[in-house]
């Protein structure tokens, strides 16, 4: 498979994971993390933002990975 090819179904992949993604954060968000303390909160927010690209981190890979010959 053509590099591009991977690249448009990674993209693919990405946009519905996040999209999917940020559904479950802002139910988690809107769960009890709204009656925690600031600083509960601020850790909470932050890692939940950057959780996403953990899963993500292999398909990028994929993604970037050269053309066999």
């Amino acid at each position: 498979m053509s590099q591009s090819h991977r690249k448009l179904i990674g993209t693919v992949v990405i946009l519905a994971f996040v999209c999917v993604y940020a559904l479950v954060a802002m139910a988690l968000a809107q769960g009890r993390i709204t009656e925690a303390p600031k600083l509960v909160q601020t850790i909470a927010y932050i890692a939940l933002g950057l959780a996403w690209v953990l899963p993500l981190l292999p398909l990028i890979r994929w993604m970037e990975r050269k053309d066999e010959a």
